[in-house]
């Protein structure tokens, strides 16, 4: 998406009623809200500062500010360091299931992006190594990458791979899903154990992640196995809590 300020649609706030018993805040809310869903106001686009918004209203910057919170509340908007408010389309909510974070956001309707930090062969370490059912030393495929939804980070992904799939090429990435590269190459992924939980943000990753320095990020650990049963991915994951959640079904016995 182009990251562009947008003009603000003054039309859409021509009826604000100043005297009625609704709220400014909320009547300026519910009306970019709109805007947003429709359309209107597209994902990705920047919008002007709070005060350049209050002016052009005639509102106070409080009723701005809080208008824009209640809406990055919802997971719409997100405050950019350096860049501003953006549009985001709502927040993705993924199902635990056997698919990729890429694979998730394209059902979602969501556009994918990937910046690929790191491709390299490297000796697997001890965690490795007994997440891959391989020898300490052994070399491994190492990938990490940035995923983007409609052009705003929502993920920095970790994943190691033996050694044999380490001709999966930087392109391949950028333009598809780990799983689907693995599938085009015959590999399915069968089963997966998979931990899900939160920390602090570490080292890089709130630049990556466009967030406040140690603020909290969602996790996710899982090893995956192919159809032989041999283990042929391990990744761990870190995800903005903001837009972004798990979701599962529970059943009872």
């Amino acid at each position: 998406m182009a990251d562009v300020v947008t003009p603000w649609p003054h039309e859409l706030f021509a009826d604000i009623d100043r005297t009625g018993p609704v709220p400014l805040y909320f009547q300026v809310s519910t009306r970019l809200q709109s805007a947003i869903q429709s359309g209107a106001i597209p994902a990705g686009a920047r919008l002007e500062n709070e005060v350049s918004i209050a002016e052009q209203l005639g509102l106070s910057r409080p009723t701005i500010r809080r208008a824009i919170q209640e809406l990055v509340d919802k997971g719409l908007l997100v405050r950019r360091r350096g860049i501003g408010t953006q549009v985001v389309q709502g927040s993705v909510t993924r199902q635990v299931e056997l698919t990729s974070l890429y694979e998730d956001l394209q059902s979602a309707n969501h556009e994918p992006g990937t910046q690929v930090l790191t491709h390299e062969i490297i000796p697997a370490t001890d965690e490795v190594a007994l997440a891959l059912g391989l020898e300490p030393g052994t070399e491994v495929l190492h990938l990490r990458r940035r995923r983007s939804t409609d052009g705003v980070a929502v993920a920095v992904l970790e994943n190691y791979l033996p050694r044999e799939l380490a001709d999966i090429s930087t392109e391949q990435l950028e333009s598809r899903g780990l799983y689907q590269v693995l599938r085009a190459r015959g590999v399915a992924i069968r089963i997966a154990k998979q931990k899900i939980g939160a920390r602090r943000a570490e080292d890089d990753e709130p630049e990556l992640l466009e967030i406040e320095a140690g603020g909290p990020v969602l996790t996710m650990e899982r090893i995956s196995f192919d159809q032989s049963g041999a283990a042929i991915e391990f990744g761990h994951h870190c995800y903005r809590p903001d837009l972004y959640s798990f979701e599962t079904t529970l059943v009872a016995k």
